[in-house]
């Protein structure tokens, strides 16, 4: 698989990744035989960067990983995990001594004693501006409890500010075919500046690997189901906060571009590496096949500059109007 530098970590992670949320919670149950089986498929399919966070099923995501890891055979792995989403989401909670607790939760969790990339976890806008928070993220790094540091955001603005922190290695946001706010200066920001870029959300919660219809349902656990107007969370994480009928329609646009034997998600996965910027694509899988599936889109050819101009058409036309000015 293609190998690419992950931005200030100075580390090099295979294009296409592991989102690890589905392996905790909220997307359905995922027994740990299932959760191992999708690791051990990705990891021999190429895939050299793990994504996962505390909250992720209490730890449970974290805990899997770990025992996983633990089995050997997943050397020179990159696991990214993310802190602050367990608490309430008030700035004054983002302190040295939390980032110490939280930590120290993680390494447990994982097994290790120092992690390598610990990213916030869509804080408070306010925390991006505070340079205590910074101060403290630089000390765990000097204690070596993390290699590195990074961020996950909802917006533009708070990855903008972000990039512009010099210790901030990896910045983690929502890019997709329905979620094209980020190329115009997020990721050229990015790109200048030397901090990595891991899309995430890029199947759109699932409707770009076109398998969903207007008569598909989810479990009572799955946040698609539970979060569709933003009951739980930033509406933005599912669906990337399309209407899920306008996401549909926007999919049956897009399908005619998908080259012959090519899947859709796997056609959804090559255009985000295609963006100048992107680091690595962390797409979630619930079973070994859909692991090797995704990963497999690291093979494809670049798409042409007119598929390229096609996707952006649908996106102007149909999804622009609901998510160009909020993410």
């Amino acid at each position: 698989m293609e190998e690419r530098v992950l931005g200030r970590t100075g580390r090099k992670v295979g294009v296409v990744g592991l989102g690890a949320w589905q392996l905790g919670a909220d997307w359905g149950t995922v027994d740990e035989s299932q959760a191992r089986s999708v690791l051990a498929a990705a990891v021999e399919a190429g895939v050299t960067f793990i994504d996962t966070a505390d909250v992720y099923g209490d730890g449970r995501s974290e805990q899997l990983i770990g025992r996983f890891l633990a089995g050997g055979g997943a050397e020179g792995v990159t696991v990214a995990t993310k802190m602050g989403r367990r608490v309430p989401q008030e700035p004054a909670a983002y302190t040295l001594d939390n980032f110490r607790a939280w930590t120290d939760r993680s390494r447990a969790n994982l097994g290790v004693d120092r992690l390598d990339l610990v990213q916030l976890h869509c804080p408070p806008t306010a925390v991006y501006g505070d340079d205590a928070v910074f101060d403290a993220l630089d000390t765990l790094v000097a204690e070596e409890r993390i290699a590195a540091y990074g961020v996950s955001v909802e917006t533009r603005a708070e990855a903008l500010t972000a990039i512009a922190r010099p210790g901030v290695a990896s910045v983690q946001i929502i890019l997709n075919m329905l979620r094209l706010g980020p190329l115009r200066e997020v990721l050229p920001a990015a790109l200048e500046a030397g901090v990595g870029i891991v899309a995430r959300v890029p199947l759109a919660s699932g409707l770009l690997s076109g398998r969903y219809d207007e008569s598909t349902t989810f479990a009572a656990d799955d946040h698609r189901n539970y979060n569709r107007h933003g009951e739980a969370f930033d509406v933005g994480e599912t669906f990337s906060g399309v209407d899920f009928a306008a996401g549909l329609e926007a999919v049956r646009r897009l399908r005619p571009l998908v080259p012959e034997e090519v899947a859709m998600a796997q056609f959804a996965l090559r255009w985000i590496i295609d963006q100048p910027g992107v680091s690595v694509v962390i797409p979630g899988a619930r079973s070994p096949e859909q692991a090797r599936g995704n990963a497999a889109a690291a093979a494809l050819a670049p798409l042409p500059q007119d598929t390229l101009d096609a996707v952006r058409e649908v996106y102007e036309e149909l999804i622009a109007p609901q998510v160009a000015n909020r993410w």
